[in-house]
């Protein structure tokens, strides 16, 4: 297995700096999701480990071997695109066994290790058919076996679900997972489906404008984010501003539009003292309706909204201060549905150790 490892990359196109400085550590065997927005330099970063691009600083790591500026034939790290890029003139057995031919494998060799990644991505079934007779997911297995089948130090997934629908996409996200599990490969996937990500994900790294903004584990993430851009980014929030009121150990009492708000989930990595503006998130999920189970965070409001969705609706509550606050709420197994300009008072709460304090 093959940890890849990399020390102050940047790359330039131009006066465009794609990524700016990336220092970045990934465990041998790891499933590492690089996750953002469009342009923000994940899919740069994987064709910089491909060797499809070579850094205009700093240096990439293979263990211990310096790959830098070995070419993509060097480095034996593959990568799955979007396309699935299937010969279509070829049966399932034949486009998998490609890279084989082309590596000059031993027939029998190639044949047998063709007969162990079929089976490993279940297309046992289709081994004769086309890629024209194939659904879109059994397609994506093709590409992964295909990959697979060379035994790549390190597999690049570059956003390969995004061509299926819904349904697929969620069925595939296991199928993948099960996959790498089962080969041990370092495997780096490229998405900005935060779903996606947090669902199969072994860690992964939020990148902004070519840098990085936090690496951790998915839990860790989308609870504890560093910034707002992260708390915004891996999933819905409200954004609270305010003023920092008090500090008592992990406690930390902040002044907001709507009233004081508690938190007991202060980080670590942040700091923050009496006086200092900062920015409180609260996810939808952890705000309640109803009666409130303590005196922290309990807060008088108006439902007047609603998107029903079955078995969750999501709410908008407007929360009397100075200037109307509305906070989305989400809540499962709904009671209540606010439309066409119906309103029904609501107490809203949430418990202090789901707030985050984001200093601004």
């Amino acid at each position: 297995m093959t940890a890849v490892k990399f020390v102050n990359i940047t790359k330039r196109f131009g006066a465009t700096t794609a990524l700016d400085r990336i220092n970045l550590s990934i465990a041998a065997g790891e499933l590492f999701f690089l996750l953002g927005p469009s342009g923000c330099g994940k899919s740069t970063l994987l064709r910089l480990i491909a060797g499809l691009h070579a850094p205009t600083e700093g240096r990439i790591h293979f263990n211990d071997r310096d790959v830098t500026h070995l070419g993509t034939e060097q480095r034996n790290a593959v990568m799955c695109f979007q396309s699935y890029a299937l010969w279509p003139h070829m049966n399932v057995r034949e486009n998998i066994r490609f890279g084989l031919d082309i590596r000059r494998v031993d027939r029998a060799e190639a044949e047998r290790r063709v007969a162990e990644v079929i089976e490993l991505v279940q297309l046992q079934p289709y081994a004769a058919r086309k890629p024209n007779e194939l659904s879109g997911g059994q397609q994506q297995r093709v590409a992964l076996a295909r990959a697979l089948v060379v035994k790549p130090d390190c597999l690049l997934l570059d956003e390969p679900l995004s061509n299926l629908d819904a349904k697929l996409r969620l069925e595939m996200r296991g199928e993948i997972r099960r996959i790498c599990r089962a080969s041990g490969l370092t495997a780096i996937y490229v998405t900005h489906d935060q779903k996606e990500a947090l669902s199969i994900a072994d860690r992964m790294a939020v990148l902004n404008m070519g840098t990085i903004e936090q690496v951790g584990q998915p839990q860790e993430l989308y609870l504890r984010p560093r910034n707002m851009f992260v708390a915004n980014f891996m999933g819905e929030t409200n954004f609270l501003p305010g003023v920092v009121e008090s500090v008592n150990g992990a406690r930390i009492i902040v002044k907001t539009a709507v009233g004081p708000v508690v938190s007991l989930s202060r980080s670590e990595d942040s700091q923050h003292g009496v006086g200092a503006p900062v920015t409180v998130s609260i996810r939808p999920e952890v705000v309640r309706i109803g009666a409130p189970a303590g005196t922290d965070n309990v807060f008088d409001g108006t439902v007047h909204d609603t998107i029903y969705l079955g078995e969750m609706a999501q709410h908008v509550v407007s929360v009397p201060s100075q200037a109307r606050t509305e906070l989305r709420v989400f809540e499962l197994n709904p009671k209540i549905v606010a439309r066409d300009g119906a309103r029904e008072q609501a107490s809203v709460w949430f418990d202090p150790a789901d707030v985050v304090v984001l200093a601004n």
